[in-house]
């Protein structure tokens, strides 16, 4: 499986530890806890808010093979997740995910994907897709599929579709961002790590954590309404 992924990346540019001073001078700015990772290939793990939330910034060689060279990483709690697998991605990425995944399990000898296939991969068959008409204006640069469907429409409603739109991302740069029980996680490829684009991923991953704790707390007040509406009436 990760050699067929290898193939559809291969061309994709590769990236040194060159920047990893303007990581911590960005870190040490913004007043945020950052420490490097040990060995040759570098890396830094930054610890810091974006408002009241709480986030994980890593950068360093890439975990995924769809990932050439060095990958930013952002993570961060969320308590509700619960059985939600939620997964956002760009089109061209989910086309060649799909592509492998048939060569491998169709074309090939593999009869089921096993858990050394990364999650994202599993979830793009395990899940049904959001429509074009159910993406709307995201339907030409992005694909979403999930565990629950009208979560993930509503997650994908407003400033998170906005967002996403407004990224302007190469058609070739990866993105996936996932929505689970371990929390809210978001992958790109990143070379080098410059101010500029640091902020302005912290600032979309903000986004995406503002509108998951919306549909979590929309979800409650709805199901605290309807119990309410349950109750007897008093006489």
């Amino acid at each position: 499986m990760l050699q067929h992924l290898k193939r559809w990346f291969s061309s994709a540019p590769k990236a040194t530890v060159a920047g990893i001073d303007e990581l911590q001078l960005w870190a040490e700015k913004k007043k945020y806890i950052a420490r490097e990772v040990p060995g040759e290939d570098g890396g830094m793990v930054v610890e810091g808010r974006s408002g009241a939330d709480a986030f994980r910034l890593e950068w360093g060689p890439s975990t995924r093979t769809y990932v050439q060279g060095y990958e930013l990483r952002l993570r961060a709690d969320m308590p509700f997740g619960g059985d939600l697998q939620l997964l956002v991605l760009n089109r061209s990425l989910q086309e060649a995910m799909e592509r492998a995944v048939f060569e491998q399990y169709v074309d090939g000898v593999q009869t089921r994907i096993d858990n050394q296939t990364p999650p994202e991969m599993r979830w793009l068959v395990m899940f049904p897709k959001l429509s074009g008409s159910e993406l709307g204006t995201l339907r030409e640069g992005f694909a979403a599929v999930g565990s629950h469907k009208p979560w993930l429409q509503a997650w994908l409603e407003g400033p998170l579709a906005t967002a996403l739109a407004g990224l302007g991302l190469p058609k070739d740069l990866p993105l996936v961002l996932m929505l689970s029980r371990k929390g809210l996680q978001m992958r790109t490829q990143m070379p080098k790590p410059e101010e500029r684009e640091l902020e302005r991923w912290v600032k979309f991953f903000d986004v995406a954590q503002r509108e998951a704790r919306r549909v979590h707390e929309q979800g409650v007040a709805a199901a605290q309404s309807t119990a309410a509406s349950a109750w007897p009436t008093s006489q």
